[in-house]
């Protein structure tokens, strides 16, 4: 089993970064937390032409028809880029639902174009569904049965760059036998755009230190300050194994804990990034915040660490010890 991203992924992330550093990303999120969504919706469209937004879509839709290993790199290269929309819905779990639906055609090349984005409400982890607004399809998933639905009342978020939207049905809904396998893939994402994040949080917590000078020299060279950005380091290389192993695996228990495990070591690593940066870490226009309030809402996303730890628990009482 492969617990770390092969050569070429390790290129295929490379190369989002790269567009992404280029992408005026900071930008797109402001206007996105203001209700302008044609900036990151052109952003999404690049991602599309290199192939991110039809990773799950089969061929015979104009997809790429990957794994969830080539899907994680992309959601954790997005996730320290702290891009804005539905991304875990649109890129993992809408797509696995639609693929298992009737007329799967009039959706998915839409979406593995970039054309459309897509968000999902699935009581009781996912009670309302994220940038409804801004989405061309929404579902929801209530047990095994999905249907279209449309959105309600916005509820306000501690991210501005996410909105929660209510729903209800609105159409004809199926019963879909791949409800649990959507659900998973896209707690799978959320833990990598949370390891994603924590990276971000640690490499501007390291750059602050650098650069920063308290008494004389950089805040970097005090031990308490070193020791404090290893652990965040050090918690962030723990939690990618799992990451990858329910990558291969995809079973209920492996991808609870590598949720945990990447919602703590982000959590660890947007502490140690404000206690870093000090009072200035608060400020909206710093920036900080954008990886601040998002790992937040996502470690609360997709299953809260309760839910995520109550499920391993169950599975490992069901099987005993781990495969």
């Amino acid at each position: 089993m492969r617990l770390a991203p092969s050569p070429e992924q390790g290129a295929f992330g490379a190369a989002l970064h790269d567009l992404l550093s280029a992408a005026a990303v900071p930008q797109a999120a402001e206007s996105w937390a203001c209700g302008d969504h044609d900036p990151a919706r052109r952003i999404w469209s690049q991602l599309a032409e290199v192939g991110v937004t039809g990773l799950l879509v089969p061929v015979r839709w104009g997809g790429l028809g990957a794994g969830a290993a080539d899907l994680v790199v992309a959601a954790e290269e997005l996730g320290h880029h702290a891009l804005p929309g539905p991304i875990a819905e649109s890129l993992a779990a809408v797509p696995t639902l639609l693929a298992a639906l009737g007329e799967p055609g009039k959706w998915l090349p839409e979406l593995a174009a970039g054309r459309f984005l897509a968000t999902l409400a699935a009581p009781p982890w996912l009670p309302y569904a994220t940038d409804a607004d801004a989405a061309d399809l929404v579902l929801l998933a209530d047990g095994d049965v999905v249907g279209p639905a449309r959105p309600g009342a916005a509820r306000s978020s501690m991210d501005r760059t996410r909105r929660l939207y209510e729903v209800s049905a609105d159409g004809p809904a199926e019963v879909c036998p791949a409800v649990g396998r959507a659900l998973d893939l896209g707690v799978l994402v959320c833990a990598a755009q949370l390891l994603g994040a924590g990276r971000a949080l640690l490499e501007a917590a390291v750059a602050h230190a650098r650069t920063r000078v308290q008494f004389g020299g950089p805040i970097g060279r005090f031990q308490a300050v070193q020791h404090r950005l290893a652990d965040v380091a050090v918690g962030l290389e723990f939690a990618r194994p799992l990451l990858y192993a329910a990558a291969v695996t995809l079973a209920a228990r492996d991808v609870s804990a590598a949720k945990v495990a990447c919602a703590d070591a982000a959590g660890r690593a947007a502490r140690a990034a404000l206690q870093v940066h000090g009072a200035i870490g608060y400020t909206q226009e710093h920036g900080l915040g954008r990886w601040l309030t998002k790992v937040r809402a996502l470690s609360l996303a997709w299953g809260t660490p309760a839910d995520h730890r109550a499920r391993v628990m169950a599975e490992l009482s069901k099987g005993g010890a781990w495969n």
